[in-house]
């Protein structure tokens, strides 16, 4: 067995059914070796994307993504992709090829010291030295990622060490690393601490971030939530961790967040921050939520506890265990009069639009989208205005809200969309993106004719990049520098070359029935709706 043959053993030993790739001279010997194996292979068209979409799958499944690239611009292309994921905490495993063992620091063709690039955003990263060690390390990569905060593992391994010969085969059946112990179970004395303040609080509130959905807490959390009456709000990473509709919800917080969830989170006694970083985009001013309030920062990760607030109880360990722990215990308590409060707050503070009638309401059209979907649909926003309207106006009934939190990278959501789809073909996957973002990854409508692989793409054309746009309108005063788009493709004859389908929806006049058209068959289709290039989220 060569040690390409022995990695494709590992991913098999793992449970793996996709990798995503792009190959080169310098990972050949491992894509020979997949030939024999029943694991797919994914062509993506841009190295960036393999990583995107082996996130949409890791999300979606719960599994780990994998991608593998080649060497030089191979690895230094995925890197957008992997700290994406570090951002948000996906578990991944990015193998890359590298140069000959002995050439390593010549400068040769295609060498790029990637584990030393990506130092910065890897949980964790390896360079194969020794063939008899790729069994252990490709235990431990898949384990690290995928316990604890979640994310990504880099593996580089040059092309001699693929093509050398491995003697003995032996799998771990478990890993010990005694620098790597993660707590998941929260400590009993600090859960009871919780429980106190819950008996005494008047106003609590629980904020839900990404770390709920990637621990598989979210019918624990709303279980929670519902026994004993306390409203929920969500970070960015933190929506779908309840139903929109959910009367225990109130939405999302931050800048851009609904200004009630905002005011809700304020005017709380008690905050407890589950899975969430505390960092800029959900509250913009750490110090203002400890004010006159009990902080509980409840956080897989110890690093997170502490570091922009301090907050009254630190909690360490896993959302779905320490809510399962929190369940268990006997307490009452009664929240009614605030949650009259919070639901008047509701009906009072929606943001009110003046939407352009010659154009689409991208605000009433998502909401119309959204109604249509399949119960347990997985949406999938891009970054920009798209992504700001998507948070607002999506409604998640049974599925899942996708888009990159933490980075924020413009051409995420079509490769993700990929990635979800792939990982449960019975559900329906719509990717959300503007007309600049579209362009970051309209190389992947190949992939998807190729691949068969129905993901339904909706354009929110303004011809601006409009996040920019709208930041130059209230900052320079309409000096506009560098987010014209003109030079757009044709997006129908753009459809027509990857044989997709085309809706063009000039105004909300026929909304209904374009969407109803868009999502009456499980195929690609690309719709464009035409946004009032100086409307504003």
């Amino acid at each position: 067995m060569l040690g390409a043959d022995a990695i494709v053993k590992c991913l098999e030993e793992e449970g793996v059914e996709y990798v995503f790739g792009y190959p080169g001279v310098a990972i050949c010997p491992f894509y020979n070796s997949i030939l024999e194996s029943s694991i797919k292979t994914i062509l993506i068209r841009t190295e960036q994307n393999a990583a995107h979409a082996a996130s949409g799958l890791a999300r979606v499944s719960g599994k780990v993504g994998v991608c593998a690239v080649t060497s030089g611009p191979g690895a230094t292309n995925v890197i957008t992709g992997i700290a994406t994921a570090f951002a948000d905490s996906i578990p991944m495993v990015c193998i890359t090829g590298q140069v000959n063992s002995a050439l390593l620091g010549s400068d040769v063709f295609q060498e790029a010291d990637i584990t030393g690039a990506v130092e910065s955003f890897v949980k964790y990263s390896y360079l194969v030295k020794n063939v008899a060690d790729i069994p252990r390390i490709f235990k431990e990569a898949f384990h690290i990622a995928n316990t604890g905060r979640k994310g990504p593992v880099l593996i580089d391994i040059p092309i001699d060490i693929q093509n050398a010969e491995i003697k003995r085969f032996v799998y771990p059946e478990t890993v010990s690393m005694r620098t790597y112990k993660p707590t998941v179970r929260g400590n009993m004395a600090q859960i009871k601490k919780v429980v106190a303040e819950l008996e005494k609080a008047k106003k609590p509130i629980i904020c839900a971030g990404g770390g709920v959905l990637l621990s598989d807490a979210e019918k624990e959390l709303r279980e929670f939530s519902q026994k004993y009456k306390i409203p929920v709000v969500s970070t960015m990473m933190g929506i779908s961790a309840m139903p929109t509709k959910d009367p225990f919800y109130f939405g999302m917080v931050g800048n851009n967040g609904k200004p009630y969830a905002n005011r809700a989170m304020n005017e709380s006694d008690l905050l407890i921050m589950v899975g969430a970083r505390v960092a800029d985009r959900a509250v913009s001013q750490p110090d203002l939520i400890t004010e006159n309030k009990v902080l509980v920062h409840i956080d897989v990760d110890p690093a997170e506890i502490g570091k922009n607030v301090g907050p009254t109880i630190p909690l360490v360990g896993d959302a779905k265990h320490i809510f399962e722990d929190l369940s268990s215990q006997e307490f009452t308590c009664n929240h009614d009069e605030w949650l009259d409060t919070l639901s008047e707050y509701r009906k009072n503070m929606e943001p009110k639009r003046n939407p352009n009638p010659a154009y689409v309401d991208p605000a009433a059209f998502i909401t119309m989208l959204s109604e249509k979907m399949q119960n347990d649909g997985v949406y999938v926003a891009d970054v920009g205005q798209n992504q700001i309207w998507s948070c607002a106006y999506h409604i998640v009934k049974d599925g899942r809200f996708l888009t990159s939190g933490g980075m924020g990278t413009m051409g995420y959501s079509i490769p993700a969309a990929m990635g979800a789809k792939i990982s449960d073909k019975s559900k329906q996957v719509i990717a959300v993106c503007g007309d600049g973002s579209f362009q970051m990854s309209m190389m992947e409508l190949a992939t998807m004719n190729q691949h068969d692989i129905p993901v339904k793409i909706v354009v929110l054309k303004n011809n601006y990049l409009g996040m920019v746009r709208q930041y130059q309108h209230f900052t320079y005063k309409d000096n506009y520098s560098v987010v014209d788009l003109s030079g757009s493709p044709d997006l129908e004859k753009l459809a027509a070359a990857y044989d997709m389908g085309f809706i063009r929806l000039k105004d909300m006049k026929n909304a209904e029935d374009a969407i109803n058209k868009f999502l009456e068959k499980d195929e690609s289709m690309i719709m464009e709706c035409l946004i009032d290039p100086m409307d504003l989220v």
